[in-house]
């Protein structure tokens, strides 16, 4: 069977490489792990007796909607019930849900690139047409709010704004936001806050949606609270928008054992106030460090991630020597408008830092044989 016409140069994800892909190819027996932007801290120890008392439990359907998972939510958010939509496979299920809510065969998208790459990707599964906008590179790839706008047409029916963006790692300003949010009012403008836990609270967008019946903000729990192999995600948005949605999102999506993970995420208030001071605390150790060194760029960041720009190497010669040192760092020449002269290097404990620092200092002083 032939697939659909414009899949044919659909290019997929490219997700990070894994420690046990690494540790197989290169026989190593130790893994530092910084290119999927995870916790380094893992998750709540709280969690683990949870999950093995709702093992017994597991032959049975999960709640379609769990209240508990709702209720926590909504006082972790301060926005109502009703204003919440959660799925399973992290925030990815919420991006597909949006396109099959939103989204027609030839309608219009825009994305604003670099950035994560799934929102390209589900737009050429659904056969939607893209239009990029663009970040600048030379100002700390701030957006460029008019490459947004200059293509918003009346047939444009989501906007995608990353914000902290991923790979670049900076903030969306609220100005910029809102001129996009207020002249694209027949959009469903996206704001993905994936990462926003890292970021100050005036950027957060969440409680705009009361403001604005026109945005749906994207959230997780792979991030900040450290279930990123739990995959559950949530969009908060207008209620009109939320009760769509849910006509076609899957049944039965969240597993009994990710429902209650999340659930006791949200009530360990302990370690998610650990998770975010630490985090912001190494994140800026990591940038000053990078800051040291020759011959590259260290662009600041308000998520959990540094990305760095290399002045004298690729990005998949550097790539490749940190994992021979059994370093797993993310290259970034798959993401739509960065070349391979782009790396992105996730948080992680302050030895784990210490030990790329050394290393890829070693790398950018030898033999420049990765031009």
């Amino acid at each position: 069977m032939k697939p659909k016409e414009y899949l044919k140069n659909l290019k997929p994800y490219v997700p990070g490489k894994t420690k046990e892909e690494i540790m197989r190819k290169y026989n190593l027996k130790r893994i530092i792990k910084l290119s999927s932007n995870e916790n380094p801290w893992g998750a709540s120890e709280k969690i683990k007796d949870k999950i093995l008392e709702e093992i017994k439990n597991i032959h049975q359907y999960p709640e379609p909607i769990n209240p508990i998972l709702m209720e926590e939510l909504s006082k972790f958010l301060d926005v109502e019930k009703k204003n919440i939509i959660v799925g399973g496979d992290g925030a990815d299920e919420i991006l597909d849900v949006i396109f099959k809510t939103f989204v027609d065969k030839d309608d219009e998208v825009i994305i604003p690139i670099p950035t994560f790459t799934q929102y390209r990707v589900l737009a050429n599964i659904y056969g939607a047409k893209i239009k990029f906008g663009c970040y600048r590179y030379e100002n700390n790839f701030e957006l460029d709010v008019d490459s947004v706008l200059s293509n918003l047409t009346n047939k444009t029916k989501v906007i995608f704004l990353c914000s902290p963006n991923n790979p670049t790692g900076n903030i969306i300003k609220n100005r910029d936001i809102k001129k996009i949010v207020e002249e694209a009012e027949n959009s469903l403008v996206v704001i993905d806050h994936a990462y926003i836990e890292y970021s100050k609270k005036e950027y957060d967008w969440t409680k705009k949606i009361y403001e604005y019946d026109n945005i749906l903000i994207l959230r997780t729990f792979s991030k900040v609270f450290g279930l990123a192999g739990m995959r559950v995600g949530y969009g908060v948005a207008d209620e009109r928008i939320i009760n769509e949605m849910l006509k076609v999102k899957p049944v039965f999506s969240l597993t009994r054992l990710s429902q209650v993970a999340a659930i006791e995420a949200l009530r360990d208030k302990e370690f998610f106030n650990f998770s975010v001071r630490e985090g912001i605390k190494v994140r800026e150790y990591l940038y000053k460090e990078l800051k040291k060194l020759k011959n590259i760029n260290a662009y600041p960041s308000q998520a959990n991630y540094i990305l760095v720009e290399l002045k004298n190497h690729t990005s998949d010669y550097v790539c490749e020597e940190l994992l021979k040192r059994g370093i797993i760092v993310r290259d970034c020449s798959s993401f739509d408008g960065l070349n391979n002269r782009y790396i992105r290097v996730s948080i992680g404990k302050k030895e784990e830092i210490d030990e790329f620092l050394k290393e890829l200092k070693n790398i950018l002083e030898g033999d420049i044989n990765g031009m």
